[in-house]
């Protein structure tokens, strides 16, 4: 299995109201691809940090290999999601994709 890790910070320029929409539309477009997409067994993203958090969203999902990873980042469903919900309101992100075994993810 492929763990599939990402941390965001969303631009600057958002009031607090505006930061929660945004946070939850990233979070209901992500976890809406649940089902979608070939190999993604499990997606889920977090949005409340603690204030000893240095970024304001995480998604945290889980393939079955590389090849389903990397089918998920061209996937249509996927593509829309990223392009209309993440990336015009998040100015940096950070990754990490792994391997895991069955017992680890």
């Amino acid at each position: 299995m492929v763990k599939h890790v990402i941390l965001w910070n969303l631009k600057a320029e958002y009031t607090e109201e505006e930061k929660k929409a945004v946070k939850a539309g990233i979070k209901a477009g992500l976890e809406g691809l649940q089902g979608q997409i070939p190999g993604l067994l499990s997606i889920k993203v977090y949005t409340e940090p603690l204030a000893s958090a240095n970024c304001d969203v995480m998604l945290d999902s889980t393939f079955t290999d590389e090849a389903a990873l990397n089918g998920y980042t061209v996937h249509p469903a996927h593509v829309a999601v990223a392009t209309t919900k993440v990336r015009p309101f998040t100015a940096s992100r950070t990754c990490m994709d792994y391997e895991v075994s069955g017992e680890q993810a």
